[in-house]
């Protein structure tokens, strides 16, 4: 099992998905006679997991069942363990389409968090990029350099415990791409263009507040960085539903005024042969939500020219 291969079976050591609801989902790690309970019972990892191919339906010792997910940067996101706020799905696809991501890339990151975007961006990258990411906290610096060791992507990424605005990435000249979910990431500017490579690359910086966006295009702007611009992702589902509407008869003039006033004023209760004198056609429509999720944060992407 890794997060950038897809493996057919479970073997010990895997990382899986424990799928019982679109809305409960929870990672585990197989372990030889180990156990994970859920609200429909036990999964025995020797009996139910290992030599199952994921995907399967695995029965509870309650009689319920969970479906067994191969692990995916998306499905890691939605049941990781929180350690910091992270990024979701949403503004995940525009960083890795804006920073023009490839297998091959070579990737800095600061701060690492808890690790959501960053799986994204191996997955990308392999098999043969590399992930420098830089996180400030000790005990999370460490505990994403385990994850990604569990996950069977550690050969990809170099985690580093360090001051990214006062000690920079720890590389210069390699990166094709640079992001930043730091507090002040206008401090972090200079070493982020080091870590450049000649020829240039792309940067995106991302934050909460419209202050810090200004003070970060400030500084792209005095360390020469061009087609700085700032974006906002809001997702917006419509909702998909069936509706009746009044069909006019434009044949007589008297029944096309007829139905013209129905549509226009159509009585609360229409009579029983209202059908035969004002035919209908049902239709497929979408409606906006009267509630979405608001903002999150601003992505704010520049270019290193060539030097």
């Amino acid at each position: 099992m890794s997060f950038v291969e897809y493996s057919e079976f479970i073997q010990e050591g895997d990382v899986v998905i424990i799928f019982t609801g679109h809305d409960s989902m929870m990672p585990i790690k197989v372990e030889s006679g180990a156990q994970t309970q859920t609200r429909y019972g036990a999964i025995r990892h020797s009996s139910d997991l290992i030599g199952q191919k994921f995907g399967s339906k695995v029965t509870c010792s309650k009689g319920g069942w969970v479906y067994v997910l191969h692990p995916t940067p998306e499905l890691w996101t939605v049941s990781l363990p929180h350690r910091t706020q992270i990024l979701y799905t949403t503004d995940i696809a525009n960083i890795t389409l804006m920073l023009d991501l490839k297998p091959g890339s070579i990737v800095c990151e600061s701060g690492t968090g808890s690790g959501s975007l960053s799986h994204a961006i191996l997955r990308t990258i392999a098999p043969s990029g590399h992930l420098h990411t830089v996180e400030f906290h000790a005990q999370r610096a460490e505990k994403a350099a385990q994850e990604f060791r569990d996950h069977k992507v550690a050969h990809m990424v170099t985690v580093r415990n360090q001051d990214v605005c006062k000690e920079g990435f720890g590389v210069v000249g390699v990166a094709d791409a640079v992001f930043l979910d730091i507090p002040s990431p206008w401090e972090a500017i200079s070493h982020a263009k080091r870590a450049f490579k000649r020829k240039g690359g792309r940067l995106c910086s991302f934050s909460p507040c419209i202050e810090q966006v200004q003070r970060t295009c400030e500084a792209l702007l005095d360390k020469g960085f061009q087609e700085i611009c700032t974006l906002e992702v809001l997702q917006r589902t419509h909702d998909v539903r069936s509706v009746t509407l009044p069909l006019p008869d434009f044949g007589s003039e008297e029944g096309g005024l007829d139905c013209a006033k129905m549509m226009i004023d159509p009585p609360s209760e229409a009579p029983a042969s209202a059908n035969a004198s004002y035919p209908s056609v049902i239709c497929r429509t979408a409606t906006p939500p009267r509630e979405m999720a608001g903002h999150t944060g601003y992505l704010t992407f520049a270019s290193k020219p060539r030097d």
